[in-house]
């Protein structure tokens, strides 16, 4: 049994080295946290094969855990109405209670789904499943895997099958769930993180995919200097960084919509083509992005300090700048400000 993660870095073809290593000879199944990259794997899986193979099931992390660990062994006796992606849990409920588990409609919490199938005994009975039906287990953006789910990632990892781990620990902008201090200091350093894996067998891989394809040199020396994330190129031409620092450029670049502007939060409330920091993840068409620093990122930036933000606003941060294939633009969310759709005040002349 081979057991193995590889630590990637933004744009190194994480999905290709997944694609490339199935076959029509093995059974594998593949499991995924987004549904955006749950849609990229299934288009290049069908693009690889020019059809989706019936030796390869592909999952949403929690798809695969309702419908596939779930359903076959309980679902008969709890009769779950779905899943409840909140954190809003029932307070009041003890944690032999049903009601620990469950909202008042009958679905269960998706953050305790998978420490309800160990609460029940049922890891080794879903590793033998596995087994049963699989030959080789991937999993994409494990970075993402915490809480209660990184305590059954650890079950899961004992099934017979060969596992392949693949995830950018800097990416690390969602939990799949959260519930109290369940591993909260999971994502705490590097050397922490990797050792956990160690300890269940698995080696661990830093070099296969450490170089990126979608980033220029220039946009992986600004990542490695700045934000101290180690980050090398594939490529050899040089692009451009530029820092936005007056109105009328501004006006040009929010107004460019074959520019993405990608804000830190709430980036509908500005008329412009946007999306979030975090929303751009997994993404990997734009030519030129423009990343608008709020007010406390701004502060980090002029003050040349970015490594030292904190985490979460960190690895954010790094997925926004790495959504890039070209240039990378810089700007003050302050500046933006008169591009409130509540204000709406600049003349577009």
């Amino acid at each position: 049994m081979d057991k193995k993660v590889i630590l990637a870095v933004a744009g190194s073809g994480k999905t290709t080295y997944i694609i490339s290593h199935l076959s029509l000879e093995k059974r594998c199944l593949v499991v995924t946290y987004t549904n955006n990259n749950y849609k990229n794997l299934k288009q290049s899986i069908i693009k690889r094969f020019g059809f989706f193979p019936a030796n390869i099931k592909l999952f949403t992390y929690f798809s695969f855990l309702y419908n596939f660990c779930y359903k076959p062994f309980v679902h008969k006796v709890i009769k779950a109405k779905g899943l409840n992606f909140t954190n809003d849990f029932y307070r009041y409920a003890k944690k032999n209670n049903l009601d620990y588990y469950q909202d008042m409609s009958g679905r269960i919490y998706s953050a305790r789904l998978s420490k309800l199938l160990t609460e029940l005994k049922l890891s080794n009975d879903i590793n033998k499943r596995i087994s049963k039906y699989f030959d080789n287990f991937y999993i994409d953006e494990v970075q993402d895997f915490g809480g209660n789910d990184f305590n059954f990632l650890k079950q899961i990892s004992k099934a017979d099958v060969d596992h392949l781990l693949v995830g950018d620990y800097f990416q690390h902008t969602y939990d799949t769930s959260r519930d109290g201090a369940v591993n909260k200091n999971l994502h705490s350093d590097l050397k922490t993180y990797t050792e956990e894996f160690k300890k269940l067998g698995f080696n661990i891989d830093s070099s296969s995919l450490k170089k990126s394809w979608r980033c220029s040199p220039t946009i992986c020396e600004f990542v490695s200097e700045r934000l101290n994330i180690h980050i090398e190129s594939n490529r050899k031409h040089e692009t451009e960084i530029t820092h936005i620092s007056n109105l009328e450029d501004a006006r040009k670049i929010i107004e460019d919509n074959t520019v993405v502007k990608l804000f830190y939060q709430k980036h509908y409330d500005y008329d412009c083509f946007s999306k979030n920091w975090g929303e751009s993840k997994g993404e990997d068409k734009h030519h030129d992005i423009c990343v608008v620093l709020n007010k406390n990122t701004y502060k980090f930036f002029v003050n040349n300090n970015l490594s030292e933000l904190p985490a979460t606003t960190k690895n954010k941060l790094y997925v926004a700048i790495t959504r890039t294939k070209n240039n990378l633009f810089l700007v003050s969310e302050d500046l933006l400000s008169s591009y409130k759709k509540s204000l709406n005040t600049i003349e577009k002349s």
